[in-house]
């Protein structure tokens, strides 16, 4: 993962509505990401081929290659986590189905689908957070 290595985690977030591509890349500038957009799902594959994401936000219904599409086709290739969103609940189950790592209904507060990537990335920390499970500092 980009973090590590000490740079931002990388995010490709994918919708056709340029309006909802630039609240949520303002939305993840501001905490602290490096963000890659795009209307068209085509395009989308071959960012997450070539850019390497490490996550994926991805809009289901869009005109030509639909996030389902998209989905199917980067799962052939990469198991990078992938956020699904759309209007349309009954898609939710299908793209699980077909290997979206989590969803979110929209409409949605950007905030809460940035806590959900965060709960996606570093599940191992929420996990322990939740648990009562501190690290300790060994210079105590």
């Amino acid at each position: 993962m980009n973090e590590e290595a000490g740079s931002k985690i990388r995010v490709l977030v994918v919708d056709d509505e340029p309006a909802i591509l630039k609240v949520l890349g303002i939305e993840l500038k501001l905490s602290g990401y490096e963000v890659i957009t795009t209307t068209s799902g085509a395009e989308a594959i071959e960012l997450v081929r070539n850019q390497e994401p490490d996550i994926v936000l991805l809009d289901v219904v869009m005109p030509e290659t639909s996030g389902l599409e998209v989905l199917q086709q980067v799962r052939k290739f990469s198991q990078v986590p992938i956020i699904i969103f759309t209007g349309h609940p009954t898609v939710i189950k299908l793209a699980l189905q077909n290997g979206a790592t989590e969803s979110i209904s929209k409409p949605f507060d950007p905030d809460l689908l940035v806590a959900k990537m965060r709960l996606v990335l570093h599940p191992h920390r929420i996990g322990r957070a939740q648990n009562g499970v501190q690290r300790q500092d060994p210079h105590r």
